[in-house]
């Protein structure tokens, strides 16, 4: 059974689809939702720093930088991106013909999907720490859960990277991120 594209589904039927058993949309479909959704509240956050004393502060040029450097649709994108790199590397296991350098690629480009999630999460992050000492001081819990869900969903896509065996090198970079990431939930926690 083919479900329709996830960034075109109802959040409901996505969560259906998630929680039955077939094979996607499965973890990485769920990190990148995930993401979406965190980048969505903080964006919510940076369009209510709009008022009159923010364009006069400069907090609505920087609310604006985060809303520019914030592409929700790439994130829900990346939830297809996963379901298709999981078939292809379902392909891998059961086409004996397959040639050798066919396979690398498929593996390569199902390690690359939840490795530029975990990218694209971390950047996010970074950009809404540097807004919100300009975010309108009501909302800034929204800024913040932004974070918070763009955390959980980059610590998921790692668990996604690691089943696909990247080198030691990489998980090495991909841990720091992680580091990086937790250092500004810290933060924000006041722990």
């Amino acid at each position: 059974m083919s479900n329709p594209s996830t960034s075109k589904q109802v959040l409901g039927q996505f969560i259906t689809a998630l929680s039955s058993k077939q094979p996607t949309p499965g973890g990485g479909a769920a990190a990148a939702v995930g993401a979406a959704i965190g980048a969505a509240a903080a964006e919510m956050a940076a369009a209510y720093t709009q008022r009159k004393k923010d364009k006069e502060s400069g907090a609505a040029d920087k609310a604006n930088e985060l809303m520019a450097s914030t592409d929700l649709e790439k994130y829900l994108n990346a939830a297809d991106e996963d379901a298709i790199a999981y078939a292809d590397l379902q392909r891998t296991w059961k086409d004996s013909d397959m040639l050798p350098e066919e396979k690398e690629k498929i593996e390569a480009r199902a390690l690359a999907v939840p490795v530029n999630l975990m990218e694209d999460c971390h950047q996010n992050i970074m950009n809404i720490q540097k807004f919100l000492p300009h975010c309108n001081p009501n909302i800034t819990s929204d800024a913040k859960v932004g974070i918070h869900q763009l955390a959980g969903a980059a610590r998921a896509a790692y668990q996604t990277a690691m089943v696909n065996s990247p080198s030691e090198d990489e998980k090495a970079r991909l841990k720091q991120l992680l580091k990086d990431i937790r250092k500004i939930e810290d933060e924000v926690l006041d722990l």
